[in-house]
């Protein structure tokens, strides 16, 4: 009989009695390690230690079996181990075994009570017993029965939390998307009463889209707009929006009356805690009911809007108040069809993450269900029991398996989503719901190669042909290595960065991390490793090719303004392609990254999320790229090229101290960022964050100085800074980023949690980042290799700091992904705008 252990004499005694034949439990012996690999491969990353714990239930049946061996082996006659004959076989069948009054376990279902003095019931629990004495070892067999019904236990109270949170959740999108239908259809009537002439809402323009209604300002902060959950878990329904909006003038957005500080609830479907500013304090009655809609402050006119109102908010209420005394107590506002589609496409992106969580719910529920009739056959298997049966038909009642509110509320959203998002395309739907994630090919993996050999073999030439010419050394040709030289140090920088972002793609796969999820990434759009190292290949495949060409050329004695114009044609070429409109070359990828870069020059007036942050602390590692970038866009921009100037850029004072500013640039956009988010969200730990960065700003300021003026004191003081911006640094890369060098963690001066299972990498880790840290020390002691070229240093230098960085990436999300699933968070909870206020 063959099993996922090594064969054993022991284990070969206790099989011979088994009913299937060696043939077909080699067969099954298959599927039992592909289930394993399966189940790791399928379950959900940030719900991992909610799912059955498989694998120590296998190790606990391991040790059954090697405890039962032996004695099964010593009370086996040897003539039971012969093959048995076919009157044995049709004795073993069901109905000739004589009747038993209890198989060889009995579960026991009890109601759990909290701990308080109410008695609450707090949901079912199961415990087994052992009724049939013929276990070998009783007591492991025991403990194994302990573990599965803790496990049981707790994928139940998960599916019941889990569950309830989500029909929450679809009851708050219901009301959303009531009141959406309401507002819509307030302003198509209103619109169709202006075109007959019969509107006297305060415009005349029959073009004007908006409708005019009174408002309720608020008396609440522009922080923790959100701070309660409704109590309560109600179903969700189909027909919820069976009631007619086209009725008569009752439909039309109408004034909450008065300015009362008091007697004003607000209820709100938002994660408790959630402290996200926005536009809010504005209340609008609609169909009798108070709303008060709040605007994230996602772009710069809602985040200069919520500063003045911020900033004046003590005048503004003042002058209210003085008007309601003077007036009707109201004022006007204009609700257009804009905001009214902002607040659409809210609700149908909470849909889709609450689509997604069900998706999830349902995973999990089918893939504890299979685990446990695994774990239970192997159990059967390795006892010669037959406790499957009993068992699995508590598992089957147990509430997370017989549930269907999920199912139901499932569907609910599917038809909700068709009949409002989607005018009933279902296929259109699906798209959103249910988007395809995009296959590798082998095509891709045969470019890479192809493109990589192409690559490997031009630059082997390449660099023939700069030591033949003498090129990369002190005395080389000085025009060349600070115009030509600049252009492929930069491609280099920025595709070795790409290249390590793919390694990390590649790494966080395999280690489970869901990077998607914590870059909030498009599964049909987002980059895989392999496309990457694609565009790695394939660039440097050109961009060596055409410098190869060019030293061709200089080499020869070619030197026309068309010949010095060659490198920066080759960057005019890949700028264009990352706009390049057309849907050609990943362009959903480029235009995103447009779109972060975008969000990190106009920081902080764009909201920051993860990816932001996470880009401007790679540009933080590409100050020399940029350096690079800005001198070449001023040596061709003023046209140095055609008198070979090279020196025009470095003497002119506003292109030195724009170069300079450059510098600067990165660590000002992180620390924006970092002030942002603490006006976001009022944590003050993204100030100390802040703190960093102007450290790094200090010490960078510290070493222009030096540049200029090479003097003893501002070396010691280049020393000083420099080093406290690293210790500074340092310890936040170890413990905030990392989360690391924990005292009172189980695995000493790591953390509790560790996806990388051999400990030494992290400290090994910790000491690399340490020495790429003291990078800055060049700036002291100045380092030449030999006979090469000052800026081929610096280009080393710049490469390790890109190493380090693409060596930090990988630690920082996995601190990220351990943070998510601590908390269980695989879903995105997007803010509502909707929010209902209750008079009392």
């Amino acid at each position: 009989m063959a099993s996922l252990e090594t064969p054993t004499p022991q284990s070969k005694a206790l099989h011979c009695y088994s009913l299937r034949s060696p043939g077909r439990a080699e067969e099954e012996g298959v599927p039992m390690v592909k289930f394993s690999k399966q189940f790791e491969g399928q379950l959900v990353p940030e719900w991992k230690e909610a799912f059955v714990d498989y694998w120590q239930l296998k190790k606990d049946i391991k040790k059954l079996q090697a405890a039962g061996g032996s004695a099964a082996m010593a009370a086996a006659p040897p003539s039971l181990c012969q093959t048995p004959t076919a009157a044995h076989w049709v004795m073993r069948l069901p109905f000739l075994q004589p009747h038993r009054e209890h198989g060889a376990i009995q579960v026991h279902r009890k109601l759990a009570i909290t701990g308080s003095n109410d008695g609450v019931v707090a949901g079912e629990v199961y415990g087994t017993e052992l009724m049939d004495g013929g276990f070998t070892d009783r007591e492991a067999a025991g403990a194994f029965f302990e573990r599965l019904d803790q496990q049981l236990n707790k994928v139940n109270r998960f599916y019941e939390k889990k569950e309830g949170e989500f029909l929450e959740r679809g009851e708050c999108l219901r009301r959303q998307l009531q009141i959406l239908v309401e507002l819509k259809a307030a302003i198509t009537e209103q619109q169709r009463a202006r075109q007959c002439g019969g509107s006297s809402a305060g415009s005349t323009d029959p073009e004007d889209p908006s409708v005019s209604c009174s408002i309720l300002h608020g008396e609440q902060s522009l922080r923790g707009i959100a701070e309660h959950e409704q109590e309560g878990i109600e179903k969700l329904t189909k027909d919820v929006f069976a009631k007619n909006t086209d009725e008569g003038g009752e439909d039309q957005l109408a004034i909450s009356q008065g300015l009362d500080d008091s007697g004003r609830h607000t209820k709100t479907c938002e994660e408790p805690g959630s402290k996200l500013r926005t536009l809010s304090g504005r209340v609008v009655t609609c169909q009798g009911r108070s709303v008060r809609i709040n605007i994230p402050v996602t772009t710069p006119s809602r985040t200069v809007t919520a500063i003045r109102e911020l900033l004046f908010e003590d005048m503004l209420s003042q002058s209210r108040r003085i008007g309601a005394q003077g007036g009707d107590g109201s004022e006007k506002l204009s609700i257009n069809k804009k905001k009214v589609h902002q607040a659409e496409k809210m609700i149908r992106g909470a849909l889709v993450e609450l689509y997604k969580g069900l998706g999830y719910l349902r995973t999990y529920r089918s893939l504890n269900m299979m685990a446990f009739v695994k774990i239970l056959k192997k159990f059967d298997k390795v006892t010669a029991k037959e406790v499957q049966p009993i068992y699995l038909k508590v598992v089957e009642s147990s509430y997370f398996n017989s549930s269907d509110k999920a199912v139901r509320l499932m569907d609910d959203v599917e038809e909700l989503f068709v009949r409002h998002f989607t005018e009933g395309d279902k296929r259109k739907a699906m798209k959103y719901l249910k988007p395809n994630q995009r296959e590798e090919s082998h095509t891709t993996t045969f470019f890479i190669g192809l493109c990589t050999g192409g690559f490997v073999a031009l630059f082997i030439g390449y660099c023939i042909m700069a030591h033949v010419a003498g090129m990369y050394t002190q005395q080389s040709n000085k025009v060349y290595m600070s115009t030509s030289y600049p252009v492929l140090s930069m491609f280099s920088l920025f595709f070795l960065h790409l290249f390590l972002y793919g390694c990390n793609i590649f790494l966080w796969r395999k280690t489970r991390i869901n990077y998607t999820f914590i870059f909030e990434f498009s599964p049909t759009k987002e980059l895989k490793y392999r496309d990457v190292f694609l565009i790695c290949a394939t660039s440097m495949t050109i961009v060596v090719g055409v410098m190869f060409a060019h030293l061709t050329l200089i080499v020869r004695g070619y030197s026309s303004c068309a010949v010095q114009a060659i490198p920066g044609g080759l960057l005019l070429v890949f700028l264009l392609i990352l706009i390049c409109p057309f849907n050609i070359i990943y362009r959903s990828s480029r235009y995103h990254f447009l779109r972060v870069i975008r969000n990190i020059i106009l920081t902080p007036f764009y909201k920051v999320v993860m990816v932001d942050f996470f880009m401007a602390d790679q540009l933080c590692s590409q100050v020399p790229m940029l350096r690079s970038l800005e001198y070449l866009a001023c040596y061709y921009i003023t046209s140095s090229y055609r008198t070979q100037d090279y020196g025009y850029c470095t003497r002119v004072k506003h292109f030195r101290d724009l170069a300079y500013a450059v510098s600067f640039l990165p660590y000002y956009w992180r620390a924006m960022q970092c002030a942002r988010r603490w006006f976001d969200e009022g944590d003050i730990n993204h100030i100390i964050n802040l703190g960093k960065y102007v450290s790094a700003m200090l010490a960078a300021g510290t070493k222009v100085a030096y540049e200029n003026n090479n003097s003893a004191g501002w070396l010691s003081l280049v020393v000083i800074v420099s080093s406290i911006a690293t210790t500074y640094q340092l310890y936040w890369d170890f413990v905030k980023d990392w989360g690391l060098l924990q005292f009172n963690s189980k695995n000493t001066w790591l953390r509790n949690d560790l996806i990388i299972k051999q400990k030494y990498i992290y400290f090994l880790s910790m000491g690399l980042n340490l020495v790429l840290r003291l990078a800055w020390l060049q700036t002291v002691i100045h380092p030449n290799i030999g006979s090469l070229d000052s800026r081929v240093t610096l280009f080393l230098l710049a490469a390790l700091e890109v190493i380090r960085r693409g060596h930090w990436n990988f630690y920082r999300l996995e601190n990220e992904h351990l943070n998510n699933a601590g908390k269980f968070r695989a879903v995105k909870i997007v803010p509502l705008p909707f929010h209902e206020v209750e008079e009392d």
